[in-house]
């Protein structure tokens, strides 16, 4: 593959040629936006639109038909609008100029929250144009978003058991992962996580029978499991069961979802048929930190309530990572109010939830001059698309979060981890030092 410098090419190649939308369809069987951008090179930058299921109020609003077809869920008004507003607008423009193109789709959709021209629309634009100046270089995308300094593969946050949202299970908290801290390779450490997982469908299928060997949205298992320890303890023995010492070679993470059974009206989150207050819920994270190998624990409370987001931090802080998602929404305002408040020490990175490329870098880099980490994350309606991989590798991100090691749609994603491994010259795995450092 020949590489071209960046100063070495006429600008005239880096025009945009062709913008076109299709509709194609996602993990969950919904349609989604997907986005094709040309250069006046022929360089070819292709992405798709993910969405989520346990969305913050506060996200980019995608635009959907409504209507019969699709269940409501089409998007040809969102494809309508790419092919024809958007178009219009981005033809001529540089590739390079990424901020440029994204303020002009943010400036033309007027909106608070991308609801014009939709976010789905829009984001999908936004990666197809960095993946295109990529492709018009002829280099991998997380070097052009890196440069040279890109070595950093993510450490890998697998949800292996499903609850809340992405499950039809009595799981109140969302998701259960195993997090690979105790290696030097990434190779290495989604081996330990794939022996992992399957170690874990022995159990479950022993236990609870075949039926619990059924896999949630993002391709982990949905047992009929009712407790939240319940889930923790069938991790622990999986990991024990592949050869694993929890906590020193495999730790655990909790995505609790809280705000998804936050009752606002009564200020009391309904778990396991209890209702507990904010001290309450607390309590409960300090409890289960002490109980097990616990390195991250992401929304343990409702997504308004930064003032309980602060003390959670200030509690537990400095023995694992509190992680703000729905509470920020990628969202540079909102993030930039927790970290004024203290409200965390990692935030978790969905690119469509703020819509462009742009956006999402502001947070990351307001995230790493306060050195608090950033998760890169899909969604749990995804597609093919890899482009979170070098996003996480060229932003080093040091962490990801992209689903169990099951399902095309997430495999995708630690293939082509595998892959910018295989490419990099001096590869560098962090591991446990994601989590080692406190704040």
């Amino acid at each position: 593959m020949t590489y071209y410098s960046f100063t070495a090419v006429p600008d005239e190649i880096f025009k945009i040629k062709t913008v076109r939308a299709r509709m194609v369809l996602d993990s969950r069987g919904n349609p989604t936006v997907q986005v094709m951008v040309i250069t006046e090179a022929g360089g070819v930058g292709i992405a798709n639109a993910p969405s989520g299921a346990s969305t913050g109020k506060h996200e980019a609003v995608e635009l959907r038909d409504g209507g019969k077809e699709w269940h409501g869920k089409g998007v040809s008004k969102a494809v309508e609008n790419v092919n024809t507003v958007i178009a219009e607008a981005l033809k001529g423009m540089d590739v390079r100029n990424q901020r440029e193109i994204d303020m002009k789709m943010i400036e033309i959709d007027g909106t608070p929250n991308k609801s014009r021209l939709g976010g789905n629309a829009i984001v999908a634009t936004s990666l197809a144009v960095a993946k295109a100046a990529a492709a018009t270089l002829e280099i991998p995308l997380y070097l052009y978003l890196g440069g040279k300094y890109a070595d950093t593969l993510p450490v890998p946050m697998l949800n292996i058991i499903n609850g809340g949202a992405h499950a039809g299970n009595k799981l109140d908290f969302q998701e259960f992962m195993i997090v690979p801290v105790g290696f030097k390779k990434f190779r290495d450490a989604i081996r330990a996580a794939v022996e992992t997982y399957h170690e874990l469908k022995k159990l479950l299928k022993q236990k609870y029978g075949p039926s619990a060997v059924n896999v949630g949205d993002e391709g982990g298992y949905a047992p009929p499991m009712e407790t939240i320890r319940e889930a923790l303890d069938a991790l622990v023995e999986a990991i024990k069961a592949a050869g694993y010492e929890p906590g020193k070679d495999i730790a655990l993470a909790i995505d609790a979802a809280s705000s998804q059974f936050y009752d606002e009206k009564r200020d009391v989150y309904l778990v396991e048929g209890k209702a507990y207050k904010r001290d309450d819920m607390i309590r409960l994270y300090k409890e289960l930190v002490e109980e097990y190998p616990i390195v991250s624990i992401e929304d343990p409370l409702y997504e308004e309530d930064f003032e309980g987001f602060a003390e959670i931090t200030k509690a537990l802080g400095n023995k694992v990572l509190i992680v703000g998602d729905d509470i920020y929404t990628t969202n540079p305002e909102r993030f930039r109010k927790g970290i004024e408040t203290g409200s965390s020490n990692a935030i978790l990175v969905k690119v469509n939830q703020i819509g462009t490329l742009t956006e999402t870098l502001e947070v990351i880099k307001m995230a790493h001059r306060k050195g608090l980490r950033t998760i890169i994350s899909h969604r749990s309606g995804e597609t093919e698309d890899t482009t979170i991989a070098d996003i996480a590798v060229g932003f080093n991100a040091g962490l990801i979060k992209t689903g169990a090691p099951a399902r095309g749609e997430r495999t995708a994603k630690y293939n082509r981890l595998l892959e910018i491994e295989l490419e990099l010259e001096s590869p560098y795995y962090p591991g446990i030092e994601m989590f080692l450092r406190r704040f």
